[in-house]
């Protein structure tokens, strides 16, 4: 059986020598690009404007958190210069409210950094989505065969990342950005 393979893989290969000249000079070339996708979700118009969009709709958070900070840090300096003339439960029942405190600061912020980190990923994935489509339409309308985003070696004349990143900042009407 091992022999019967061998025989049909030489066969197959005895065949493939044997296309004639012709057939592979009328072969299509195969047109090829790369995009550099990070790039596309770091620098493009409609990742900036989803980054502003998180930054507007979290601030009203923030803002309340940095101040109920600043009131426990207040707080906290205030009942240590206090510390010497308060009794002894005066001082307990203070530090404990301090402690307590400062766990709820702690609980509120992991809760924003919790909603930020969802919030960021379901617009990730959006953004992600909608770039993908991008990448489509222009490897459509250039006439590429294949698009790739994940290589080791890149030569720089197949980098369509610049020419993807212009065509999404006219549609947003972003002013292009300079050349480095």
């Amino acid at each position: 059986m091992l022999q019967i393979r061998k025989w049909a893989v030489l066969l197959a290969m005895t065949g493939m020598l044997a296309v004639p000249q012709a057939v592979l000079a009328q072969a299509k070339p195969v047109k090829v690009g790369f995009v550099n996708v990070a790039r596309l979700l770091a620098e493009s118009p409609q990742a900036n404007a989803a980054n502003r969009a998180l930054e507007n709709e979290f601030a009203p958070r923030q803002r309340d958190l940095l101040a109920k900070q600043k009131a426990f840090k207040d707080r906290a300096d205030k009942m240590q210069k206090d510390a010497a003339v308060m009794g002894a439960d005066e001082r307990r029942n203070a530090e404990n409210e301090l402690r307590r405190d400062e766990r709820e600061l702690a609980r509120e912020l992991e809760e924003l950094r919790e909603d930020l980190n969802n919030r960021k990923n379901e617009e990730l994935g959006k953004l992600r989505v909608n770039l993908l489509g991008e990448v489509e339409g222009f490897a459509r309308q250039g006439g590429y065969d294949l698009i790739v985003s994940d290589a080791l070696y890149v030569s720089p004349g197949m980098d369509v990342t610049a020419q993807i990143l212009q065509a999404l900042q006219s549609r947003s009407g972003a002013a292009a950005p300079a050349k480095p």
